[in-house]
Formats: C-alpha cells, structure tokens, sequence
C-alpha cells in the first residue's frame, strides 16, 4: 500500500514498499565521477521537524562525495565507502548495513552491485 501526499511524502498512516519504490535516475556530475558511468536517485519519504527520511540509489561505478550528516540503512546492493578526509577504514556495506556519516566527510563510494538505502538526514 502505498499513498503520498500532494508534496511527494507519505501521508500519515500509508506505507510504500521501499525496495520497489521506482525511482529516476540521472547521471552524476561529470566531476565526481571516478569509475564508469554511475547514475543516482532519490525520493523523500517523510520531513520530521528538520529531519529528512527517504531513499537514495546508486547504480554500479566509483565517485566521490562530500557527506551530509545522516544514518542509513542499506535494503539492497552492495558498495565499498572509503573515508578520503577524516581518513578512516574503508567499509563494506550490504543488505543490513547501519552506517552513520557526519557532515563534510569526503568519500569515494564504489558500487559494485546497485545500492539502495533508507536514509535519515
């Protein structure tokens, strides 16, 4: 079941199926990209006070990225995230993962099977 309002969210008391929600893509910016020819999407789902809730894909291919301060959690796909600044170990996410990134993080994301993630932000 799924029903958003006139703002593109959902309305109170609906769902939607978050591994099915159909998303469009459009190539990400030229200077980002490292690795093949990745395309990204993303749907808000919900705004609570200033928090942010939606879902964000990637298709496979390597880019960098400066972070918002968010938690996610993966649903599908898989993808390495390296930590350029602050350094920190590398990551392998999939299915399950819980991953909080702070603001400004710069990283270089290798997606090697479509990702798919509910974020908090």
């Amino acid at each position: 079941m799924s029903a958003r309002d006139d703002g593109g969210t959902l309305a109170p008391g609906t769902g939607v199926d978050a591994a099915a929600l159909l998303l469009v893509h459009t190539p990400l910016p030229s200077d980002e990209v490292r690795d093949g020819a990745p395309t990204a999407a993303s749907a808000a789902l919900a705004t609570l006070g200033d928090t942010e809730i939606g879902i964000w894909e990637m298709t496979p291919g390597t880019a960098s990225d400066v972070e918002a301060d968010e938690v996610f959690v993966v649903i599908s796909g898989s993808a390495a995230i390296a930590f350029d600044d602050p350094a920190l170990p590398d990551l392998e996410i999939g299915p399950g993962s819980v991953v909080r990134l702070a603001e400004g993080q710069r990283t270089v994301w290798t997606v090697t099977e479509t990702l798919r993630k509910i974020y908090i932000a």
